[in-house]
């Protein structure tokens, strides 16, 4: 990456949270997504049938979490919503996440802001590869799941 990449990347991180705004009682972190310890497989009930999480981290103010997410091709992340803003980016793939009654198709690189109460879902298209993405929420996590 060359510096005037590293340059468009700095406000993101900063957007992301993933550079604090605050050194105090913060440790040094650096990870990898070859080296992330994944939960096995679950899902069901609403979740990406084998979706696999690595967390990161917590906000110990916020209680917000940070964690890596690999939904499997083909899976589908059923609609609802959280009580607190969330933040993605994703790392590896392609998917779809529609943001209310709008669908947006994503690639590596994507950002997206999902504000709280927003009803949204992710799909994963089938014959494809597997998608990550890196999440961070601005709370406590909860999943409301829409009757379906």
């Amino acid at each position: 990456m060359n510096r005037r990449n590293t340059k468009c990347w700095i406000p993101l991180l900063f957007l992301f949270g993933l550079v604090p705004f605050s050194s105090a009682n913060v440790d040094p972190l650096a990870v990898h997504l070859k080296n992330l310890q994944w939960t096995p497989p679950g899902g069901g009930n609403g979740f990406p049938v084998g979706v696999q999480t690595s967390r990161v981290g917590v906000d110990p103010v916020t209680e917000g979490i940070t964690y890596y997410a690999l939904f499997p091709a083909g899976s589908h992340f059923d609609l609802h919503w959280h009580s607190h803003d969330e933040y993605v980016v994703v790392v590896a793939g392609e998917l779809t996440i529609r943001l209310g009654e709008e669908d947006h198709e994503l690639a590596v690189g994507s950002y997206v802001v999902i504000p709280g109460e927003l009803n949204h879902s992710w799909a994963v298209p089938a014959g494809g590869e597997d998608a990550v993405i890196l999440v961070r929420r601005a709370g406590p996590a909860d999943f409301h799941f829409l009757d379906r």
